[in-house]
């Protein structure tokens, strides 16, 4: 006898997705573009010169004076880390490409060998000088990251604590070798130099240029190599990751380099904006760093964050900054701004979180 087919059994709230875990709410990085863009909205209104073409390249060049070092710190936020020391990274990287390129250039240096024609032999290659400097400018970016790494993934001290100790080497360096003066970059490939880091293409700012490019390859590593993978499994889980045979020590000296070197290239480029580079340049540049990091979605706990994030944080950062000067705001008023932001942004991630 046929035996009566059961009604299959369904569960009604299994496989449902609510609305603020699909699409742009399903991270933290889409609210905070959707803030960005009603930002936009309420400065079209409040200024009319805010969407001039002048004022759209300011911001596109100032906001790059911090994306660049924002992606590398964005690799070691990404591990569980943090760097503190991106700020004096700048300072001494510009400050050594500096006076790099200024004592090449001179004739009475020791370190100079004169041409016959009364020129340094580099002086003769057009753009060698620029990029010996460049290059002694990120060897130096090179090896604080390596100590950082090394100290942190070998002898195994905090972060918080190595970076701040770093932070604090680094910048005493800079005083010791400018005596506290700053420095200026000179010499045959001072103009290269200028228009490399200050210059435009088609309109274009070329920091904005930079940035683009290294975003892209960002996004790259980390979604489409196994280097990248291994990023994220380390800021997941670091026992899980090192139990899975991931080089956990390796990764994480990698990705202090590559943050060290990505606050190195910053400072070499503001360096260029400023036309010289001051002992104190960079002062407290970390804490805008991280926080347009974490405020772009990055999670301090790690295994979360990415280029897009890093970079729309530092677009709120620089459109809230060009509001207040528009808006004839003191500027004091920037630092409540995004400390303000910073606890909304770690609060809606928190509840949306809860809400999973």
């Amino acid at each position: 006898m046929a035996m009566p087919l059961e009604s299959p059994i369904s569960f009604t709230n299994v496989g449902k997705i609510r609305w603020w875990q699909r699409g742009i709410f399903a991270s933290q990085t889409g609210y905070v573009l959707l803030a960005l863009a009603v930002l936009l909205v309420i400065m079209h209104f409040a200024s009319p010169y805010f969407f001039t073409q002048g004022n759209m390249q300011n911001v596109a060049k100032n906001f790059s004076f911090i994306a660049i070092a924002t992606l590398g710190v964005t690799f070691v936020i990404i591990t569980g880390g943090i760097d503190l020391s991106v700020g004096s990274m700048m300072c001494f990287s510009a400050m050594i490409t500096s006076m790099v390129m200024t004592e090449l250039s001179a004739p009475g240096s020791p370190l100079v060998h004169m041409a016959a024609d009364g020129k340094s032999v580099l002086a003769n290659v057009p753009g060698l000088i620029l990029l010996v400097s460049i290059l002694a400018g990120l060897g130096a970016a090179l090896i604080a990251g390596l100590v950082n790494g090394f100290c942190i993934a070998v002898l195994g001290l905090s972060p918080f604590v190595t970076t701040l100790g770093m932070l604090s080497i680094v910048r005493g360096l800079g005083y010791v070798v400018s005596n506290g003066r700053g420095s200026f970059p000179g010499g045959p490939d001072a103009d290269y130099f200028y228009a490399l880091t200050s210059g435009d293409v088609l309109g274009v700012p070329a920091p904005f240029i930079y940035l683009v490019i290294l975003a892209l390859t960002m996004a790259v590593v980390l979604h489409h190599t196994s280097f990248g993978r291994h990023v994220f499994a380390l800021g997941g889980n670091e026992k899980a990751a090192e139990l899975t045979g991931i080089p956990v020590v390796r990764v994480k000296i990698e990705v202090y380099v590559i943050c060290a070197l990505a606050a190195g290239l910053q400072g070499i480029i503001i360096s260029g904006w400023l036309g010289s580079a001051p002992a104190n340049m960079a002062m407290s540049y970390e804490l805008n760093v991280i926080a347009a990091a974490v405020i772009g979605g990055a999670n301090l706990a790690g295994g979360i964050g990415g280029p897009l994030g890093a970079i729309v944080g530092c677009v709120l950062l620089e459109v809230i900054r060009n509001g207040l000067v528009l808006a004839q705001v003191s500027s004091y008023w920037q630092q409540t701004l995004v400390g303000v932001i910073i606890i909304l942004a770690v609060l809606v991630d928190r509840v949306r979180s809860r809400m999973t």
